[in-house]
């Protein structure tokens, strides 16, 4: 059997690169989002074969303003997922759902991290395919929406964001 291959650690000037576009990314989500109870997942694949995931509930408002995060580690797990993601070197594909609560059924909303280190809007047929449940398994159904692009402002730093 072949040996799970090793993850490589990027390096720092990368990870930074990552984080700010990571802030502006999940800044730029809870926008698109509005106001109300969201669920962001992310799952993503490194490059040694594993998949990792992460889970956060959000609570928005703009009237007042308002952002609360129902469980800050699992926040902060979902973002440390995006920033690798985003970055690149230890990720082979990733994926990021919003779900929001809305009547009459819940509404999803998806971005896949491309090479440009960035989210894109899924295409609602594959997203569709990703939030259904598994037979025999009771969960709520979503219906699936376009995503918005999501504005993307260029890295101060770097031009390639896997250098």
């Amino acid at each position: 059997m072949p040996a799970r291959p090793e993850l490589t650690h990027p390096g720092d000037d990368a990870i930074a690169a990552a984080m700010s576009r990571t802030l502006t990314a999940l800044t730029a989500v809870v926008q698109a989002l509005g106001d109300g109870e969201h669920t962001l997942s992310l799952v993503a694949e490194r490059t040694d074969d594993t998949f990792v995931t992460g889970r956060t509930d959000l609570s928005l408002g703009t009237e007042p303003i308002r952002l609360a995060v129902l469980d800050e580690d699992e926040f902060c797990a979902l973002r440390a997922l995006l920033v690798f993601a985003l970055e690149g070197s230890t990720m082979r594909s990733a994926v990021l759902v919003a779900t929001t609560a809305a009547e009459p059924s819940l509404r999803a909303y998806g971005w896949t991290v491309r090479d440009d280190g960035w989210l894109h809007p899924m295409d609602t047929a594959e997203l569709q395919a990703a939030v259904i449940p598994c037979p025999h398994v009771s969960a709520v159904l979503r219906e699936v929406y376009p995503a918005p692009a999501l504005p993307q402002l260029p890295d101060a730093d770097k031009e390639d964001p896997h250098a």
